[in-house]
């Protein structure tokens, strides 16, 4: 399922802004991190539905894979 465009690039705003507060790490750093994230191909891929996750449980998802860098 494809969300709307506009709601997604919403929802990655929020993502990103919670994922920058788990991670203690500037919004910048966080945005640049998300768009070449594998997270986020998966929500723009609408693969299972990720985008109807909350912004928490995604920012965390997105965490864990940063962390998985950052070893």
């Amino acid at each position: 399922m494809n969300a709307n465009p506009t709601l997604l690039h919403m929802k990655y705003g929020r993502v990103i802004q919670r994922f920058a507060e788990l991670a203690h790490i500037s919004i910048r750093d966080a945005m640049d991190f998300f768009y070449h994230s594998v997270e986020r191909e998966l929500i723009r891929d609408g693969v299972s539905d990720l985008h109807c996750m909350s912004d928490t449980y995604l920012a965390r998802d997105l965490l864990e894979e940063y962390q998985s860098y950052n070893v």
